[in-house]
């Protein structure tokens, strides 16, 4: 089953609250990550300090306009009462209201500039910091032993490179000025309603406590059930792909039954969560209205018996009455984006250990390429291990001359596919060394080295493009002519040409528009169009039907003349002319010889060979 970490379930109730309470992926060491990602904002630190201004001002006006509005309530009171009072000309002074109807634009105005300005100078710093973290990485990517990529998921690579660091980019552009915000309307208002009294404050106050007390008895007990919820619908979703991917494995072994079985199962210990989940969530907000209520009931008694006993205007307590509904408000918010902050410095700490990872190790500042590759080969006394308590190689040593066809076989995990990896320098061999002409392959620069080797491997890889692209990828700025006679070499040019747009013909990018044979042939054309000084084939003929195999034989073996060539094969019908066979079994040459000394010296070779035709002849003797 797969759990989807990075999506929580969805929330039917409770608004912010419930999101505050939904569990996220904490990071292990949130000050640590926080400080190294606060390192990348240092280079900003002007426009963040103007991002903070611009908040704190654009935050202080609107803060301020309740009160500016509570002057121009207390003029229509002033005015309704006094000619209640029958006082002579009383009346209401709707200019003085007028001017402050002017203020109270102007400041929204002037707020909602600030803002603007915030949020535009904010947005601007997030992408910049993700674009530097974003090339960071990628270039990290490039300087990364195959032996990461080996061991991490494609998933798992692209959420960090992708899902990760664009949690970070929507964490920075919006939290950062919602928690700012937050902060200087809470500090803002409570000074303010200081001000005007602070008596009436203290019931505003009380409020407080009563609402952390009750969020956090029901915090406490709805965490559980969102974290069985969340476990919950990650088992159910990994069940649905798994049985949609496996749907005619499924129906061709009768499986239908248990299949449903199980997604009841799931499903109803889900609904058994969610609907609890959902419910204390749902909770919250009425027991946070109930407590604001009563409170801004009390609030409003008191406020009714200051002014009526002339202790304060009533503009005055109708400004009190605006910041006490929004005092609360930020105590929300910031709960919520505390939430939003874990999740980010969970997704930062993946980037940056993605950052932290050993890099592939570097060519030596002497490493120089030959002016001509002869071709010769020699592994001497070669130690490797994926794990060191399991050793691969101990002690591998194999000689081979420039222009031989070496044959590599044996059975699976003999270590075929690892000797070509060390060829190449994807691993680092851990004792011992590998020479090219007498030169060891640590002496030459990575990407010269990797230029002298031609591959074309059982798992075929082709980009989203042109099918002449795809071929041209093997030499740049090669001519048309040049691809055309590769992919006839490859016996390609047909199939090629009764596609819609012949070359131009563009593949998807799994290329599932062209056959599995077909993709092996276009890799076959890439790797002649390269022209190397040593081939390395690892079952590339696998995915073909025998009548072409037997074509790209003839094709490759036109290629391999005057060229050292490794061939890794499975079906040994297709290497009985190779210079010389390896048989190796658990990462040791066990024989070496040509097809026909290892048939007659009726060893390991002899064996692989006939029980791969064992099969064959009883079928014949029964036809």
């Amino acid at each position: 089953m797969t759990q989807d970490k990075k999506r929580p379930p969805r929330l039917m109730g409770g608004g912010r609250f419930a999101a505050a309470m939904a569990p996220t992926e904490k990071a292990k060491d949130f000050r640590g990550t926080f400080g190294r990602l606060a390192a990348y904002l240092r280079p900003r630190v002007v426009k963040l300090a103007v991002v903070v201004l611009l908040a704190m001002l654009s935050t202080g006006f609107n803060i301020v306009s309740p009160r500016v509005m509570g002057l121009a309530t207390t003029r229509i009171f002033e005015g309704v009462m006094d000619r209640v009072a029958g006082i002579p000309d009383a009346s209401i002074d709707f200019a003085y209201v007028g001017n402050i109807l002017l203020v109270l634009a102007g400041l929204y105005i002037v707020s909602s500039l600030f803002a603007f300005g915030q949020q535009y100078l904010m947005a601007d710093v997030a992408q910049r910091t993700v674009y530097q973290l974003r090339r960071e990485v990628k270039a990290k990517l490039a300087r990364l032993p195959l032996r990461y990529f080996d061991s991490q998921s494609h998933g798992e690579i692209l959420s960090r490179v992708t899902n990760d660091v664009d949690t970070i980019s929507s964490s920075l552009q919006q939290s950062m000025t919602q928690l700012i915000t937050a902060a200087v309307t809470l500090l803002g208002i409570l000074v303010m309603m200081l001000l005007i009294s602070p008596t009436l404050t203290l019931v505003v106050l009380f409020i407080l406590p009563a609402s952390v007390v009750v969020t956090r008895l029901i915090t406490k007990r709805s965490r559980k059930y969102f974290s069985g919820q969340q476990k919950n619908l990650g088992e159910l979703n990994g069940h649905v792909e798994e049985m949609l991917t496996g749907h005619s494995v499924i129906k061709a072994f009768g499986r239908e039954d248990q299949s449903i079985s199980v997604f009841n199962e799931v499903n109803d210990r889900l609904y058994d969560t969610a609907w609890k989940a959902q419910f204390m969530s749902g909770l919250i907000m009425p027991m946070m209205n109930l407590i604001n209520n009563m409170g801004y009931v009390l609030f409003c008694v008191a406020g009714g018996i200051y002014v009526a006993r002339g202790l304060l205007p009533i503009g005055e307590v109708q400004a009190l009455i605006q910041y006490s509904k929004q005092f609360t408000q930020p105590i929300a918010q910031t709960a919520s984006i505390a939430n939003i902050l874990q999740s980010t410095m969970a997704a930062a700490e993946r980037v940056f250990e993605v950052l932290d990872e050993t890099e592939e190790q570097q060519d030596s500042a002497d490493a120089v390429m030959p002016a001509a590759i002869e071709g010769a080969v020699a592994i001497q006394s070669v130690d490797f291990a994926y794990k060191p308590e399991a050793p691969l190689f101990k002690g591998l040593s194999i000689d081979v001359q420039s222009g031989d066809t070496v044959a590599i076989v044996g059975p699976t995990g003999a270590g075929k596919t690892t000797l070509v990896n060390l060829l190449m320098r994807f691993y680092e061999v851990q004792g011992g060394k590998i020479t090219i002409d007498g030169t060891d392959i640590r002496d030459f620069p990575r990407g010269g080295l990797r230029s002298v080797f031609g591959m074309v491997l059982q798992d075929t890889w082709l980009f989203n493009g042109t099918i002449r692209d795809n071929i041209a990828y093997g030499r740049p700025g090669a001519e048309e002519e040049e691809i055309m006679a590769a992919a006839r070499a490859a016996h390609a040019d047909h199939f090629i040409r009764t596609l819609p747009d012949g070359y131009g013909t563009i593949l998807n990018e799994e290329a599932s528009n062209i056959s599995q044979g077909q993709k092996q042939l276009l890799t076959i054309a890439r790797a002649v169009l390269a022209d190397p000084a040593i081939l390395i084939l690892d079952e590339a003929t696998s995915s073909v039907d025998t009548r072409t195999e037997v074509l790209i034989q003839e094709a490759m073996s036109r290629l391999m003349q005057g060229r050292t060539s490794f061939v890794i094969a499975h079906r040994l019908s297709t290497i009985r002319n190779a210079t010389v066979i390896l048989v190796m079994n658990e990462g040791q040459v066990v024989e070496t010889g040509s097809h026909q000394q290892l048939m007659d010296s009726k060893g390991f070779y002899a064996d692989l060979y006939n029980s791969q035709f064992a099969g064959a002849m009883l079928d014949g003797e029964a036809v």
